[in-house]
């Protein structure tokens, strides 16, 4: 794995590794007698492995295994561990190599088992609130920067369409939070930009159609302000499923499941949710917007 763009996948990476050191020292097996053991010219691969400088793959945690000698249930909780690690961080080249519509009906499967479904943007519109108009461009746009050859957004878009069918699964929850300056970023043309808000404002205003769904808007006039010192920032876009974070970098896409970290974006939730407007008032905000596109 190179190196990412996330000081938190590389930290776990580096958890990792000094685990595997632990486990070495515990064993009285110096870096160099384990990389006899390994079969290595050098303990070169030994030092870069466990301070996480290099992709820590099955083979390696099977490789430390077996050399220090520990019991399968440690054996175990490492490769449960590493597949946690390799799994945080892929770019979006790794992502959609096989095409966009594949990767809408790769995502399917964790929407279909989430039971409490958050998520926060500030600076465009989510997924599963698009309209089906700002969804083709918006898959458009990511076929062209990317630089895919397949065109297949109108089966991305046919999948992304159908995925909305969990709103109606029984006993999931799902909340939006979206920064108002969110509602102002006119990313597509103006037709496009209308529409989208119109189908927010839909959401608002008739609620008995998606009686799971929750959608509270950020005011761009709202304060900030926090025990008279600090404030409440915009943060970047976050998705919490459950017990796990997903974050839509540049670059790629960061999935965070340790509890500690998580419970940060709860709190940066919960924060972020104290400054919300939902039901009239958010349409109010939605309305606001949709009169900007018409001056």
């Amino acid at each position: 794995m190179p190196a990412s763009p996330s000081s938190s996948a590389q930290t776990a990476r580096q958890r990792l590794g000094e685990q595997l050191r632990a486990m070495r020292q515990a064993a009285r097996i110096t870096g160099r007698e384990f990389a006899r053991r390994a079969g290595w010219a050098s303990a070169s691969p030994v030092t870069m492995i466990e301070r996480g400088q290099r992709t820590i793959s099955p083979d390696h945690i099977n490789l430390w295994c077996d050399i220090c000698g520990v019991p399968e249930r440690r054996r175990a909780e490492l490769l449960a561990e590493q597949d946690n690690v390799a799994g945080m961080w892929r770019t979006w080249k790794q992502i959609n190599r096989a095409g966009l519509s594949a990767t809408q009906r790769a995502g399917h499967g964790r929407y279909e088992k989430v039971r409490h479904f958050r998520s926060y943007t500030s600076n465009g519109i989510g997924g599963l609130v698009q309209s089906e108009g700002y969804m083709r461009v918006a898959l458009e746009a990511v076929r062209l920067d990317q630089g895919l050859e397949v065109d297949d957004v109108s089966e991305a878009v046919a999948e992304r369409i159908r995925r909305k069918a969990v709103f109606q699964r029984v006993g999931a929850r799902w909340v939006f939070l979206i920064e108002g300056q969110a509602l102002q970023h006119r990313l597509y043309p103006v037709d496009v930009h209308r529409e989208q808000l119109e189908y927010l404002l839909e959401m608002t205003t008739d609620p008995g159609r998606w009686p799971s769904v929750s959608l509270g808007i950020i005011p761009l006039e709202a304060d900030r302000t926090r025990d008279g010192v600090h404030g409440i920032w915009p943060e970047e876009s976050f998705t919490i499923f459950d017990d796990r974070v997903n974050i839509e970098l540049i670059s790629g896409y960061l999935s965070i499941s340790r509890p500690d970290e998580v419970a940060m974006y709860v709190a940066a939730w919960e924060r972020l949710m104290g400054l919300a407007v939902h039901g009239e008032q958010a349409a109010g905000q939605i309305r606001a917007a949709l009169a900007v596109l018409d001056r």
